[in-house]
Parts: structure tokens; C-alpha cells; sequence
């Protein structure tokens, strides 16, 4: 299984995470990153999602 997390410290809110993959992550009322549930196995590519956001926040655990 794989699971995902975002570091909220070090979130900026971009929102890359959200348009690559909307069905796990989503901004909440701060505009920082959360995940809103653990994806499916091969739901998103986890992989490009968190190599995509610029300030590294994103951890893919699998």
C-alpha cells in the first residue's frame, strides 16, 4: 500500500499537487496542501506529483 503525506510547514500552496492529481489532494481553507485520502494503487503517479512540487513537500511512502 502505497501512502502519501504533505508537509504543511513547508507547503506554499501552489497547488500543482491538486492539478495532477485531484482525487488525493486538495487545498484547504489555509491554501496549503492537504491530502483528502490515501490513493489507490496506481491511482495518480505519486512519483510525478511529488518530484513536481517545487518546495519538496510531498512524501510518498510505498
Amino acid at each position: 500500500m502505497v501512502k502519501v503525506k504533505v508537509d504543511r510547514e513547508t507547503c506554499i500552496g501552489c497547488g500543482v499537487c491538486v492539478s495532477l492529481c485531484p482525487t488525493v489532494f486538495a487545498l484547504d481553507e489555509e491554501g496549503k496542501s492537504k491530502v483528502i485520502k490515501q490513493p489507490e494503487e496506481g491511482e495518480c503517479d505519486l512519483d510525478a506529483v511529488a518530484s513536481s512540487c517545487p518546495v519538496g513537500a510531498i512524501t510518498v511512502e510505498k
